[in-house]
């Protein structure tokens, strides 16, 4: 039988990642609006087809973002997603990430599976060195997934990001290339 190229970037035991299309609209916005009381008061993804195409288009025609979509390797349903904003190139090979469940499969591990995938091909192909995660202190969810991940606790910033009306405090926490290889 014929080796059939996956749907996948990378793949672990449950889930895969792979690039965001327009195409993903319609299940990404109704994910989104499902899950508008696990996201608020942290996170607000697209949830209109017209704010998706705007979204999507920054993570595929921008060359300083890279958004990936976290899926099911059952039936590739959209889980959750993982951004990675601000890449810098150069002396720095960095970028910032983002990412959020959906309500469907929170608590079940897909998004730890899923960042780890990401992280392992910003570390690889993307020739990435260093990967930042800003999230708010009462983020419990969010700085759990980011310590499991081993990302460590670099700092904290005042009023850093402005969101839901508010500037609001984020914890920054970091990984290298040198920390996910020696531990």
């Amino acid at each position: 039988m014929p080796h059939t190229p996956s749907r996948f970037l990378a793949e672990g035991p449950r889930v895969g990642i792979r690039h965001f299309t327009y195409q993903d609209a319609a299940e990404f916005t109704a994910r989104a609006r499902e899950s508008k009381d696990l996201h608020h008061p942290w996170l607000f993804p697209p949830t209109t087809p017209q704010a998706y195409a705007a979204y999507a288009a920054r993570l595929i025609e921008d060359p300083s973002k890279a958004g990936f979509l976290v899926c099911t390797r059952d039936d590739g349903a959209i889980a959750g997603f993982v951004n990675i904003n601000n890449i810098v190139e150069g002396g720095f090979q960095c970028g910032a990430l983002g990412y959020g469940a959906f309500a469907h499969a929170a608590g079940r591990g897909l998004m730890r599976e899923g960042l780890d995938l990401v992280v392992g091909h910003a570390f690889g192909p993307m020739r990435l060195h260093r990967l930042e995660i800003n999230v708010q202190p009462l983020n419990t969810a969010s700085v759990a997934l980011a310590r499991a991940a081993g990302f460590r606790l670099e700092g904290f910033s005042p009023k850093m990001i402005y969101i839901d009306g508010d500037w609001r405090d984020h914890e920054r926490w970091a990984l290298t290339v040198e920390m996910r290889t020696s531990g």
